[in-house]
């Protein structure tokens, strides 16, 4: 699902670095008290299995690519501010280091997967109340990976009406959203089922451990 260095226009990622910025701010209030010593510990073996998971990419047609995620299980044993700082995280040392995503697409990486899918797995998973934690768990991690990845089909795919010659050949990603969606998309909802699996692996093994509240 990361994008690439140079397929999104600086009319669009410098905005976007302004609005991720204010989003970072905001998640990092209160770091400290959020952080103990048994948070890090838990906290550092979930953001180093996401980075792991993350790393094992299956290249889809426009540019992007298709891999787990793990936002899910982040913001399910941490909330939203601790998951999405988590993976920006992971999103920077995935950049920085293998080339998967690029600096200046971490904005949109970060906000899309980072923000947004840690919050609609928080949403869902709230909805529980008393009754079976498992079928929200199944469809937060789902609606995690598919969101996201609906997010990032449209941002590439507005890019060519942002950026483009006279004769209207794109300057940064070529297709609009008609191909970009799709093709992003559709490979998605396959690995968000799957995710989904993951993710209910990780639960179990949480709550054997007491990690749940």
């Amino acid at each position: 699902m990361h994008i690439p260095d140079g397929f999104i226009a600086p009319q669009f990622y410098l905005p976007a670095y302004v609005v991720t910025g204010g989003a970072w701010l905001w998640a990092a209030r209160g770091l400290k008290q959020r952080l103990n010593e048994e948070t890090i510990p838990r906290l550092a073996v979930i953001t180093a299995l996401a980075y792991v998971i993350g790393m094992v990419m299956l290249p889809l047609p426009g540019g992007s690519t298709g891999h787990l995620v793990g936002i899910a299980m982040l913001a399910m044993l941490f909330g939203v501010r601790l998951a999405f700082l988590a993976y920006s995280l992971v999103l920077l040392l995935q950049a920085l280091l293998f080339g998967a995503g690029g600096i200046t697409a971490l904005p949109v990486n970060a906000f899309a997967v980072g923000l947004v899918g840690a919050a609609v797995m928080t949403l869902c998973m709230g909805l529980r109340g008393e009754r079976n934690p498992l079928p929200f768990l199944a469809a937060g991690t789902f609606l995690a990976v598919v969101i996201p990845a609906l997010l990032i089909a449209l941002v590439l795919g507005i890019q060519p009406s942002i950026a483009h010659r006279d004769d209207g050949t794109p300057l940064f990603f070529p297709f609009g959203p008609e191909v970009a969606v799709p093709a992003i998309l559709l490979p998605h909802l396959i690995i968000g089922g799957v995710e989904a699996l993951l993710t209910l692996a990780v639960w179990r093994y949480a709550k054997t451990r007491g990690w749940l509240v």
